[in-house]
């Protein structure tokens, strides 16, 4: 009785969207059979070569035979156990800050950006006793994905905070400042930072000095990404009542308490689509790293399409990258609605 309902509310409301329905589910009909007998009914999925590949449906043997190399990129096999131990550190850490009524989550959070990234560089890189060194340039797929992912995230939101609040600020020296450089980094495509943090940026520094490929690649990165987030962060904080500002005067706080503790965590709780929305868009961006040599999951997909072995199998390669980004984008969009959802329930009625 409740599923009549909410189908007659949501399919068959007006003719328009009852017409609208009818054409969806018959262009389901025509596509859902062949997608499925090719992806699953008629697939292969076990085997070591193309030989294995003999069903007419797609090749999973493909996937599976390069796995390794789609998650850890070019990093050592025997040392892949740090890439393992780096990650599920971060999501213990993650997991506290998701538990309502968690007490701590401020000092975690608080470790989690300024300990966490110099424990992750130690495990990932080495080169301190008992770890053997690791180049970065050794380091892709889907590693690499979520390590310039996670840095530009975790560095864009307070240096985007900090940009919000200057432009902002009364003072015009400040004000100006941080509209320009807002508006410069606005300005370019992300595709054109990498390029010059890549090739340019190395003319600017002496000849004995050399910055790695990719903490240039992390510094383009998070600059043109906290300018976007500045820009989410003053939406949130002009939303926000001027009675909220003379209330925090009122009670004699100071300009940073009153941003700290009155302002900015409401501002931040009206903006958080737009934070995850920008999140979500540097996760995806990140592929972009190719042009500068770098190969991050599609990149070292691509990659191996090259390989004489596997010829002719790029559509199951797409579909697995399509997979692994939709999954942690929509991880990413249905946490940010949990959180708007347990954050409103305070304010409403």
């Amino acid at each position: 009785m409740r599923a009549g309902h909410w189908v007659r509310r949501n399919l068959f409301s007006t003719p328009f969207n009852s017409a609208l329905t009818l054409l969806i589910l018959y262009g389901l009909y025509l596509a859902l059979p062949p997608l499925i007998n090719w992806a699953i009914i008629n697939a292969d999925w076990i085997g070591a070569s193309r030989e294995d590949c003999t069903s007419g449906g797609a090749c999973w043997v493909f996937i599976g035979m390069r796995l390794n190399q789609f998650l850890y990129g070019f990093y050592p096999a025997e040392e892949q156990w740090r890439v393992n131990l780096g990650f599920s550190l971060l999501a213990l850490l993650l997991v506290p800050l998701t538990i309502k009524g968690f007490r701590h989550k401020r000092p975690l959070a608080l470790a989690l950006v300024l300990g966490y990234p110099a424990i992750a560089y130690l495990l990932f890189h080495g080169g301190v006793p008992g770890l053997p060194l690791v180049q970065t340039h050794q380091w892709g797929g889907l590693m690499l994905t979520l390590v310039l992912a996670v840095v530009g995230i975790v560095l864009a939101l307070p240096f985007g905070v900090l940009l919000a609040l200057g432009r902002r600020s009364k003072m015009p020296i400040i004000r100006a400042g941080c509209i320009t450089y807002i508006e410069i980094w606005r300005g370019v495509p992300l595709i054109t930072v990498l390029f010059m943090a890549s090739v340019m940026l190395p003319l600017f520094f002496p000849g004995e000095v050399t910055v790695d490929k990719l903490l240039r690649a992390m510094i383009g990165i998070v600059l043109f990404q906290s300018a976007y987030m500045a820009e989410v962060v003053r939406g949130g904080l002009q939303a926000i009542p001027k009675g909220q500002y003379e209330a925090a005067e009122a009670l004699g706080l100071g300009y940073w308490r009153s941003m700290r503790l009155v302002i900015l965590p409401q501002a931040l709780r009206l903006v958080i689509p737009g934070i995850v929305n920008t999140f979500i868009a540097l996760f995806k961006d990140t592929t972009l790293v190719l042009i500068i040599g770098l190969f991050d999951l599609l990149g070292i997909i691509q990659q191996a399409f090259t390989d004489p072995n596997w010829l002719g199998y790029a559509v199951e390669g797409y579909v697995f990258a399509a997979l692994v980004y939709w999954i942690f984008c929509f991880g990413m969009s249905r946490y940010s609605q949990t959180l708007e959802q347990e954050l409103n329930r305070g304010t409403s009625r």
